[in-house]
């Protein structure tokens, strides 16, 4: 599905996003490009658009937790198909905290792969459900600190 450098092959980019449009419509309504996406990290951007941005012209916040909610997925779900998991994959808590007002593309970057590969080989081991929380940083273009979003993730 990826390379070594976290690039998608344009097969999978279509899958997914089919995948995203039958499966999570409000994800797919924000048209979120994938940058990176490898067993170690995710980078997700959405772009500021007619869809994203609220009154102010900067990113509306309900946009920004989808983009939190996308990039810890992804990195959630590659792991699992890494370990040929069929696990099922769900939040379960969602905390953020605005910093700055987004006024262009927002990149979403969650690295928090070591806590997830534990907590899907003590599932696979045990077969119980597991919670672990996942961090996602919300950045600009210019590398302004726009957001940071803690989501507890559960598998079973």
């Amino acid at each position: 599905m990826y390379s070594d450098k976290g690039k998608i092959s344009l097969k999978h980019r279509i899958l997914l996003k089919i995948y995203c449009y039958l499966k999570l419509p409000l994800i797919a309504y924000c048209r979120p490009r994938i940058l990176v996406l490898n067993h170690c990290e995710s980078t997700v951007q959405i772009p500021l658009s007619r869809r994203t941005k609220n009154h102010f012209n900067s990113m509306y916040f309900g946009a920004l937790s989808i983009g939190a909610d996308f990039t810890a997925g992804l990195l959630v779900m590659n792991l699992l198909k890494k370990n040929k998991s069929q696990a099922k994959l769900l939040f379960k808590d969602f905390k953020a905290n605005f910093i700055k007002r987004g006024d262009s593309d927002i990149f979403f970057t969650c690295k928090d792969y070591k806590i997830a590969e534990q907590s899907i080989l003590e599932n696979i081991k045990t077969n119980q459900r597991i919670n672990f929380k996942l961090s996602v940083i919300a950045s600009s273009k210019t590398g302004d600190h726009i957001a940071d979003f803690i989501l507890t993730t559960s598998i079973k």
